[in-house]
């Protein structure tokens, strides 16, 4: 069973950062792309960031492009979301997602993900 489990949210105050984590048991991690994911209060889902099975091409929407980074540890099938510099606007529901096999890159449909998490809060906040 495909499971999706995001670690690592909390409160923070502006310009300040966190790293979450997103753990994958249950499906063959290092063969998958991944995407992050959040489901931002007023705007419903957005697509955050895209990463191949190897780890060497990503992607990022313009919003959080120079400040969001993606990684992963195809070792210990965990995928990471290093979050810098964020702002009020980044308050939302962060969840990481795994595409099906028909979505092509950068996998940022939200109708081509086939399994994600329950998310972790992030609360941008003074």
């Amino acid at each position: 069973q495909v499971q999706l489990v995001e670690s690592g949210g909390g409160v923070v105050p502006p310009g300040g950062s966190l790293i979450l984590s997103c753990t994958t048991p249950g499906f063959t991690f290092n063969t998958s792309p991944m995407t992050w994911l959040r489901h931002h209060p007023r705007r419903g889902i957005e697509w955050l960031s895209s990463i191949n099975s190897e780890g060497d091409d990503v992607a990022y929407t313009d919003s959080v492009k120079g400040r969001f980074t993606i990684t992963r540890d195809n070792a210990n099938s965990v995928l990471f979301l290093q979050m810098n510099d964020l702002r009020p606007d980044d308050t939302a529901v962060y969840s990481c997602a795994k595409p099906n096999t028909r979505s092509t890159w950068p996998h940022s449909s939200e109708y081509t993900w086939a399994y994600w998490g329950q998310g972790t809060q992030v609360t941008v906040s003074s």
